[in-house]
């Protein structure tokens, strides 16, 4: 099927080119969402009679989506959440998680602009590209974390694996430590136990 691009669409063309796509392409993304039109007579004429307008009004959502880029770029957020000793979440981390915490932040985001691939199931660092215009994106960076303190320790660049090898490594030195003092402990109490060299005996070690 052929159509007439209203705006640029990755890995497919600019604006103002007619490309051929698969017909369910088409009908359920490119023509529902204003970004094509079926590439027609009528509709090749009336693009190129609109053409001056769309490239203005691109050019202004351009400039807008770079502003909003150069503040968003780079940016961490940290997301809570619950996870296994392994590090893998109990549930997932989805667009809306990410509209919903740079909404907190201060930063308008939509779900539909954030480009996860597959749900994100593992604690972690992960960069997002967020896609602002069809020019534009902009990266950020998910901190996710069982809590504030885990995540302070990711962003220092320790992994869920450093972490619970330093938690074991903590455990057997307290371990060790309780085992060390034990011991002690009962030295002592033999010490405190063995009788008392009587006056004869002290005599004949004399002798």
């Amino acid at each position: 099927m052929q159509v007439i691009l209203l705006e640029r669409v990755a890995k497919l063309g600019q604006m103002g080119e007619v490309v051929n796509v698969k017909q369910g392409y088409a009908r359920n993304y490119l023509l529902p969402q204003g970004k094509a039109l079926r590439a027609s007579q009528a509709n090749i004429d009336a693009f190129e009679a609109q053409k001056a307008n769309l490239e203005t009004r691109n050019a202004e959502s351009r400039a807008e989506a770079e502003k909003l880029a150069a503040e968003l770029d780079g940016l961490k957020f940290v997301i809570i959440r619950s996870a296994s000793d392994a590090g893998a979440l109990y549930g997932s981390v989805t667009p809306r998680d990410v509209e919903a915490v740079a909404a907190d932040g201060g930063h308008q985001i939509d779900r539909k602009q954030v480009v996860l691939g597959n749900p994100i199931k593992d604690l972690g660092l992960h960069d997002i590209a967020v896609v602002l215009h069809p020019e534009v994106e902009a990266t950020i960076t998910l901190n996710i974390a069982r809590s504030p303190e885990e995540a302070e320790l990711q962003a220092q660049g320790k992994s869920i694996q450093d972490l619970a090898a330093e938690a074991d490594a903590e455990a057997e030195f307290e371990i060790a430590e309780l085992f060390d003092d034990l011991g002690s402990a009962a030295a002592d109490d033999l010490d405190d136990d063995a009788p008392a060299a009587t006056a004869d005996e002290d005599e004949e070690q004399a002798q």
